[in-house]
């Protein structure tokens, strides 16, 4: 069987792409796992049966024309598509609807799941806080243990305080110098993650999807107008 990912960014695609093959492991299952990020969430295009603009790279600019070539390459092949991303200010639960809606217009014939993580990748890191202490061991647990899980109070910067002696400085350049320092933290950390003991709500919505979706990977779509 063959998973491939769909990510936002880097960070989010290290943490998909280990937490995903630890699941297959658990479930016993070879499968064969290759994850694709991209530059930013973007957003879908007004008109998705339009060929995207030139210099596209973006996950959302980008998603109804990457469905169609999966659906034109990958029909009837035993293949599951993950589709990952942050719900940034976004209600986590119409984003997710949202975007199978959009899969199973332009991928009814392969199997799709989606994986929206609340406001940020981080949670999910964050519903793990044995592997960031395992990770870092000198992190602020206090910090740590504040946290309300899964919930919208600027994910990233929790975990950059607990984990980063330079937090302030960090916190305050920001982006785009922060997504150096985020797929930094997210590739150390993951390798400790384990999706078992991950107690983030949307990450666990996320693996008993895949899970399904392991034990029946044919599309369960049908063909929707928009």
């Amino acid at each position: 069987m063959l998973i491939e990912i769909l990510s936002e960014d880097k960070s989010g695609a290290v943490v998909v792409e280990r937490l995903a093959e630890r699941i297959t492991e658990n479930e016993g299952l070879d499968v064969e796992v290759n994850v694709h990020p991209h530059r930013g969430c973007g957003s879908l295009p007004k008109d998705m049966t339009a060929k995207p603009p030139k210099f596209a790279s973006s996950l959302l600019d980008l998603l109804p024309s990457e469905l169609r070539a999966y659906n034109k390459v990958y029909a009837g092949k035993e293949i599951i598509l993950i589709i990952a991303m942050d719900s940034d200010d976004k209600d986590p639960q119409a984003l997710r609807q949202e975007i199978y809606n959009v899969a199973s217009k332009f991928a009814p014939d392969i199997r799709s799941v989606v994986g929206i993580s609340t406001e940020e990748i981080e949670a999910w890191i964050l519903g793990d806080k044995n592997a960031i202490k395992d990770a870092y061991p000198d992190c602020n647990t206090e910090i740590l243990d504040s946290y309300v899980q899964d919930s919208v109070c600027g994910t990233w910067e929790i975990l950059c305080r607990a984990i980063s002696e330079n937090a302030d400085d960090l916190i305050e350049i920001g982006y785009p110098a922060i997504g150096h320092y985020k797929a930094l933290w997210a590739e150390t950390i993951s390798r400790y993650m384990l999706p078992q003991k991950n107690v983030s709500p949307s990450f666990n919505t996320f693996k008993m999807a895949l899970i399904t979706a392991l034990k029946n990977p044919v599309p369960i779509y049908r063909r929707r107008e928009f």
